[in-house]
């Protein structure tokens, strides 16, 4: 049936993976998988499978690999040729894709804009300046990826007016927590803030009703800069490239006294961060002298089927990310199509990935530059709010408990510099560096299958004319392309 097909895809992309070896192959195929297990992966193995149809040769494989693809209408096929015909660019394939990864509303507003690629433009080519292009004007409709405070985004999330942010603004510490978790939209405000008036915090929430009559925005927003979490739940921290930040999670924890562990997690193997970061054996020590869980080789988007995870279901009470990547591609900057959808399937596979480990109201933070061009501020927001992790602040990061760790890049510079030693990431300013906030609010509704951003197909990068595919013709521009989708594969095994 299908949960034999989705755990014997899981299987065989998990073998390929250097997170858990072979006990981890074997729990996969100890029955059917529970349907959490199951929403949690089943976006990574489509991904898998839509790169692999490029190299698949039988043809009924192919046409059930179709199914993967999400359907489109011939409206939108229309529009999409519409507009490659009014640029001059029905023969760009790559300008083809962009636009065929978009939304019905996204075309249409492309077209009543009037808004054209620069095809001269010396730098970047006709599909690269369309997908930053669309990428901003989606940016611009959403509140942004600077600094927000709790009532800003309160405000954008249930679409409230200047009035209803007044009398947020003007509520004490006990009463805009009442607001924040029992408005939901249905009721007038003003009769939730009346009913909040009246309500005497009980006792499983005194920790967070301190200083009752305080300034409701201004003690909110301490206690996320405080890093007051779940003094009993377990934390998680993926993708510490050094593991400096989760030392600093866990001496926070142990000051406040708190009980729960850290779980603490880098992608890379634990042979290639000793080549990279000489301290690295004392910091894993340290970590262990504090009871944290340290594992390496660890796939984010593919916790629910690595065996290390298993038992750990609603158990995290704080997840961390920080400066989220899905890695540089050589001859590409990290918004080029070819390579930037990688980046926003991070941040989607990410969050749904979380779905299964996060207690109900338990806090993720991820930190990230508001001027990335590799994972947008936009794919952190929406990848957190399609999957129900409800967007709560965005807090600049030098106001952050935590800020203050070892930054690194997370890849073979590490090895001679580190960030901050003479340089920024690449000029990006450090006072750009937010956190932006979540809160996990499950509906207990089933959700859709998880939307992801479709791959180029092998023959949209042949017909790529910029970047490291430009550079080249013939067959060494066939061998490229046919490296770069190994390695795309690669990443999802």
């Amino acid at each position: 049936g299908e949960d034999a097909e989705v755990a014997e895809d899981a299987e065989e992309g998990y073998v390929g993976n250097q997170t858990g070896g072979a006990a981890a192959a074997t729990w996969i195929t100890m029955g059917k998988m529970d349907p959490d297990t199951q929403d949690a992966v089943e976006g990574v193995l489509r991904l898998k499978r839509l790169l692999s149809r490029e190299f698949e040769e039988d043809e009924q494989v192919k046409k059930k690999l179709k199914t993967d693809l999400d359907a489109r209408s011939a409206a939108q096929d229309m529009k999409v040729s519409q507009l490659l015909n009014k640029w001059g660019l029905s023969s760009d394939s790559l300008t083809r894709h962009v636009l065929e990864n978009l939304s019905i509303d996204d075309l249409q507003q492309l077209i009543t804009s009037n808004y054209s690629p620069d095809t001269r433009n010396m730098w970047k080519s006709p599909a690269e300046l369309l997908q930053t292009h669309t990428n901003q004007v989606r940016e611009s409709k959403g509140p942004g990826g600077n600094s927000l405070d709790v009532v800003s985004s309160f405000k954008h999330k249930w679409k409230l007016d200047v009035s209803a942010e007044r009398t947020l603004r003007g509520l004490v510490h006990k009463d805009l927590r009442y607001v924040f978790r029992n408005y939901d939209g249905k009721r007038k405000l003003d009769v939730v803030v009346a009913e909040a008036k009246q309500h005497e915090p009980p006792e499983d929430e005194l920790s967070t009703a301190t200083l009752p009559d305080g300034g409701g925005v201004q003690l909110v927003g301490r206690f996320t800069r405080l890093e007051l979490i779940d003094p009993l739940a377990d934390a998680a921290v993926f993708g510490d490239a050094n593991l400096s930040f989760a030392l600093n999670l866990v001496k926070h924890r142990k000051a406040l006294g708190h009980v729960g562990r850290v779980i603490a997690t880098t992608f890379e193997t634990f042979e290639t961060l000793l080549e990279r970061y000489k301290e690295i054996g004392e910091t894993i020590v340290k970590l262990e002298e504090h009871f944290a869980e340290v594992h390496h080789g660890v796939d984010c988007t593919r916790i629910a089927i690595d065996q290390r995870f298993h038992g750990m279901t609603n158990s995290f009470g704080a997840v961390y990310y920080n400066y989220p990547h899905a890695g540089a591609v050589g001859g590409f900057f990290d918004g080029h199509p070819v390579v930037n959808w990688r980046h926003e399937n991070l941040m989607r596979l990410f969050f749904r990935a979380l779905r299964k480990y996060v207690k109900p109201g338990g806090s993720v933070k991820v930190a990230s530059n508001a001027g990335a061009v590799g994972v947008r501020f936009s794919y952190i927001v929406g990848s957190g709010v399609e999957n129900e992790f409800v967007h709560v602040e965005t807090m600049p990061f030098q106001q952050w408990q935590l800020h203050r760790y070892g930054r690194s890049y997370g890849d073979r510079r590490d090895t001679y510099k580190r960030p901050g030693e003479g340089e920024q990431y690449n000029a990006q300013r450090a006072d750009s560096d937010m956190v932006y906030c979540f809160v996990y609010k499950p509906s207990g509704a089933q959700l859709p299958r998880q939307q992801i951003r479709m791959p180029p197909t092998y023959k949209t990068m042949l017909g790529c004319t910029d970047g490291a595919l430009g550079e080249r013709q013939g067959e060494s521009k066939k061998k490229l392309a046919t490296e770069l989708f190994k390695r795309f594969m690669q990443e999802c095994s």
